[in-house]
């Protein structure tokens, strides 16, 4: 080691040892100053700006709380390496990876105590998606965003079939999840297009697994929050990429007709189908034209008149279908056929076409608009629900005409998806119905707007929201959960708790990882602020 790196070493050391002193923690020096000697490529940091930068999310619901350090992996073993040393030090000390930062609540926190492993491609320099066009997949570091994985098979003709609406997430942070947008009614979400993975446990074990090994683990880590390990790679299966998209919007005043629809559409198989399925809830009348001009050309103006009156709720179905340049006269036929059967507002036909990777990226361009007008790293109190097909129509009572009003501050998306595309094995829970909608609430509070934008205004009526369907005996999940107590997680898992648990007690006995989600209690944990009951999204 040569002087500069030894001097390196030692103030990194120093900085961690102030950073014991300062927060008072109740473990040995010998055992914590072992984080700043573990021998990695990649690298650590202490730095104010980088223990920063970890410390808040998209949410911005919670006070930031620095972690001890950061660590930039550059392999798996990296994050291997970090993870023994954890799960052998006295206390166990939390370590949590941490995507692009999209969490809302501080699940992707360690404590202030705790590691944080920054996954993210761009800052680690890890491996670049290898693909592999004769076998139809892709290999993905854990970090690496989807907008990164779809640049790089689209230089094979290939995609990914099951997206998000927005591409900047990592791979790991979304199949820790599940990963859902409009073709999740026929592919399924992302976590049941996965080949393989490679997942560093909570014991430092670095494993592989899919179908024919480790199965357990592989279904247990898909959708599992990250409680039973990080995900470093990923194998995902690729389907040939369309070149273009036909994109089209249409209006209902029912909504009884419009979900008639939507379940219609996602009933239908083989080649004559649309390709992406979604909707969403305009309880806003003066929204229509923010609505129109996202999308639509001024010089195409909805009217009004023809499709709402009186501040009633309109609702918005929203329908794509791919197509290569050389099939648009095929694709016109196809769309007409398609659209005879559903029962829409004839005047509210809104219809575009534009590249396939435009369609994909399309909610990147929005929040580029919300950043040049300094409304994009603001508190996202958001709320996501799936919600039974049989009860659809009383929320949309209880909620979209009655606890909402007629104002809102950011998009309502409501879709519905098959069942049956779901693995039944992951850790994802869906309701116990064979069709059932996402419903997300995915609104801004702003500090200066009015009341009912702002933050305690939003939070109380996502609070109003959950107790209604509970009152109402609505038995909804909530994707991308938040609870406060282990008995409400408990009730979320229902019968899916026992094989949760056992998985947690056998691949991080120690409730090192994930610790930010509050399912398993981590004797560090006590140095987290407590959970706020109104902290619901």
């Amino acid at each position: 080691m040569n002087r500069e790196m030894t001097s390196s070493f030692l103030l990194m050391t120093f900085a961690i040892c102030k950073l014991i002193i300062a927060v008072g923690l109740n473990v040995g020096p010998s055992e914590l100053l072992r984080i700043g000697a573990i021998d990695v490529d990649g690298h650590f940091t202490v730095h104010p700006s980088a223990l920063a930068s970890v410390s808040s999310d998209f949410g911005m619901l919670r006070s930031p709380e620095e972690p001890l350090a950061v660590l930039h992996p550059s392999s798996a073993e990296d994050v291997a390496r970090l993870v023994r040393t954890a799960y052998g030090s006295a206390t166990a000390f939390p370590v949590s990876a941490r995507g692009h930062g999209h969490s809302i609540n501080g699940q992707a926190a360690a404590g202030r105590n705790g590691v944080v492993v920054e996954m993210n491609h761009g800052v680690t320099g890890t491996p670049e998606p290898l693909v592999r066009p004769d076998e139809m997949y892709v290999d993905v570091w854990g970090g690496e965003l989807w907008v990164d994985v779809l640049k790089k098979t689209l230089e094979y003709g290939l995609a990914p079939k099951s997206w998000t609406d927005y591409l900047y997430l990592t791979v790991g942070g979304t199949l820790s999840n599940a990963g859902i947008s409009g073709q999740a009614f026929h592919h399924g979400p992302q976590i049941s297009n996965v080949l393989e993975l490679d997942v560093v446990t909570g014991k430092g074990e670095v494993m592989r697994c899919s179908e024919e090994e480790n199965t357990r683990l592989f279904h247990g880590v898909l959708g599992g929050l990250g409680q039973f390990g990080i995900i470093t790679r990923a194998r995902i299966s690729l389907e040939p990429a369309p070149q273009r998209v036909r994109w089209i919007r249409v209006l209902y005043s029912s909504f009884k007709v419009f979900t008639e629809d939507q379940e219609y559409l996602i009933s239908m198989h083989g080649q004559l189908k649309f390709d992406y399925v979604e909707g969403f809830v305009i309880v806003d009348e003066g929204l229509v034209n923010n609505w129109r001009s996202s999308f639509f050309s001024p010089r195409n103006p909805v009217k009004i008149s023809s499709v709402s009156s009186n501040g009633s709720v309109l609702y918005c179905l929203e329908i794509t279908k791919n197509y290569h340049d050389s099939d648009s006269e095929t694709v016109d036929q196809e769309v007409d056929i398609l659209m005879k059967k559903l029962n829409f507002i004839p005047t509210s036909v809104f219809t575009t076409d534009l590249q396939y990777v435009d369609f994909l990226d399309r909610v990147h361009k929005a929040e580029l608009k919300l950043r040049s007008k300094n409304l994009w790293e603001v508190p996202h109190p958001w709320l996501n629900l799936f919600v039974p097909k049989s009860r659809i129509s009383d929320f949309d009572k209880g909620v979209f005409k009655g606890i909402l009003g007629n104002k809102t501050s950011g998009p309502i998306l409501i879709y519905p998806m098959n069942k049956d595309k779901w693995d039944e094995r992951s850790s994802a829970v869906t309701p116990d119905e064979e069709v059932f909608y996402l419903v997300a609430l995915l609104r801004s509070a702003l500090k200066d707007g009015e009341e009912t934008q702002k933050l305690e205004y939003l939070k109380d009526q996502n609070r109003r929201i959950l107790e209604f369907c509970e009152q109402a005996k609505i038995n909804v999940k909530q994707y991308l959960p938040h609870h406060a107590t282990q008995e409400e997680w408990e009730a979320h898992f229902g019968d899916k708790w026992d094989r949760f648990r056992r998985l947690k007690a056998e691949f991080d006995p120690r409730h090192i990882l994930a610790t930010g989600q509050r399912i398993f209690q981590n004797p560090s944990l006590s140095l987290f602020p407590p959970l706020s009951s109104s902290a619901s999204w």
